[in-house]
């Protein structure tokens, strides 16, 4: 019934759509959508409260150490963990979701890599390419994955949750991998590495993405699967959301150097 309610399209809610279902049997009263600042959602049904699912670090407020421990693990395997929380509660008229609310199930999803990533990945380590990672999901789960297709200095990662604007400037070239990103952070993050003297290419699909992609000396978006924001916001749009076509275009415009 939630997944029916909050009427999401982006990659994680057809994933659980696909897997669960979607139901319409409660009435809902209130819905706040997932956003990449707040790193959750909500719906309150009548008559049966408000269900939560996101972030754990961003719902759990709880000390049980085996579910602290079970989320740790996952994390660390690579997984994503979504929590999916109740409260008594309804959301606020302002939209403010409810903070006293108790774990229900961890949901563990696994992300797909691109079969051309490696190859990419090995490409641009081998043509003097830096490449940073930046994801609103855990760093931990991020840098995990970011091992296993090979980017240097995959192991350096932080969770930009709580750092204050300067922060994020002052870190931005000590680390690989970059967790828990608002959209704002991305921005701030490619503008620290201009500000370094790097030429800065960024890739994204997300409305979320926008700002950081025009912020890029190039910005780069997902054709297929990009928003209509991001592709807007883009400098070069990969038609066929491949990566391994951003070789080419670096190729194609080294012969055009020459």
């Amino acid at each position: 019934c939630m997944l029916g309610a909050l009427e999401d399209n982006n990659q994680t809610s057809i994933a659980l759509i696909n897997r669960f279902g979607e139901s319409y049997d409660l009435k809902k009263k209130a819905v706040v959508p997932f956003s990449s600042a707040r790193k959750m959602s909500a719906v309150t049904f009548e008559d049966e409260g408000t269900f939560i699912m996101g972030a754990p670090e961003y719902i759990y407020n709880g000390r049980s150490k085996k579910l602290l421990a079970l989320m740790a693990k996952q994390a660390a395997l690579g997984y994503r963990v979504l929590m999916v929380a109740h409260s008594d509660t309804p959301i606020g008229k302002d939209g403010k979701i409810p903070t006293n609310s108790s774990a229900l199930a961890l949901i563990v999803l696994e992300d797909h890599i691109r079969d051309e990533a490696v190859n990419t990945i090995k490409w641009f380590n081998e043509n003097g390419v830096n490449i940073k990672v930046i994801s609103g999901d855990n760093p931990i789960t991020v840098s995990e994955i970011a091992k296993r297709v090979d980017i240097k200095g995959a192991e350096n990662y932080i969770s930009l949750e709580g750092l204050s604007e300067k922060d994020v400037e002052t870190i931005a070239n000590d680390y690989t991998v970059f967790g828990r990103v608002t959209p704002d952070q991305k921005a701030l993050l490619i503008k620290a590495l201009k500000k370094s003297g790097n030429t800065v290419a960024m890739t994204g699909d997300g409305v979320n993405d926008a700002p950081a992609l025009k912020k890029a000396d190039i910005g780069i978006a997902m054709g297929k699967n990009g928003t209509d924001v991001a592709k807007n916001a883009a400098d070069m749009i990969l038609a066929d959301d491949n990566f391994a076509s951003i070789i080419k275009a670096v190729e194609n415009g080294r012969n055009v150097y020459r």
